[in-house]
């Protein structure tokens, strides 16, 4: 399976609204490719997490 989102792609957490930079990825025999992205938390705090490649999508906007 191919990787949906580039390495440097500028991406939208769907639950949130909070955008972030794919910094890794990851994939695995048997779940989605995993994404780890370095976001701003709605709280302010920097954040670094893994996100399953349907809770993210692209965006054309540039943090």
């Amino acid at each position: 399976m191919a990787f949906a989102i580039s390495l440097g792609a500028t991406v939208q957490i769907t639950a949130s609204g909070e955008t972030g930079i794919v910094i890794g990825r990851a994939e695995y025999l048997h779940s989605e490719p995993n994404y780890f992205v370095r976001y701003c938390g709605a709280d302010g705090r920097a954040i670094e997490s893994w996100w399953g490649e349907s809770a993210l999508q692209e965006s054309p906007t540039v943090i």
